[in-house]
């Protein structure tokens, strides 16, 4: 029997982060828990809102955010504040299907379309590695603005 599974990031700027991450995926904020809202609420708005009326501290108001799959197929996605810095390379990362189906010059071509979308939101480009027939069809690697990296493939 399969489990859900939520992938969790350490990053000190959570919100930015799950910002980058919901644009990139097309994912969504939840609403706070109980939050009966009217369609068209923004989700973030709302959750700024229950930490006020919660008590919970200005300081702590950033100290973690999620996103979920809308459709409700893929991993929930966590974002926890922690104090140190990324040092190494990531042993886990995401790679991002950005153009499933394709191949050779179109495949390259919807990965460099989709790169610069994600650059635009604050991501960098760190490499691309062209297509090794059979075994590597081609993916460009990427950061996320924490330096996380990704792949697109």
């Amino acid at each position: 029997m399969s489990r859900e599974f939520q992938v969790t990031f350490d990053c000190h700027d959570p919100l930015t982060l799950s910002i980058f991450w919901r644009d990139a995926l097309g994912y969504v904020h939840p609403f706070p828990p109980g939050a009966d809202l009217p369609e068209g609420t923004d989700p973030l708005a709302a959750w700024a809102t229950f930490l006020e009326q919660a008590g919970v501290p200005k300081q702590l108001r950033n100290s973690s955010s999620a996103l979920e799959d809308p459709e409700k197929c893929g991993p929930r996605l966590f974002f926890q504040q922690v104090p140190e810095v990324k040092v190494a390379k990531n042993r886990l990362h995401l790679d991002i299907r950005a153009a499933p189906g394709l191949q050779g010059s179109e495949r390259m071509a919807a990965f460099e379309a989709e790169c610069e979308r994600l650059v635009a939101l604050g991501a960098t480009r760190l490499q691309r590695h062209e297509p090794d027939l059979p075994m590597n069809t081609g993916f460009i690697v990427m950061a996320d603005p924490e330096g996380n990296e990704f792949c697109l493939d």
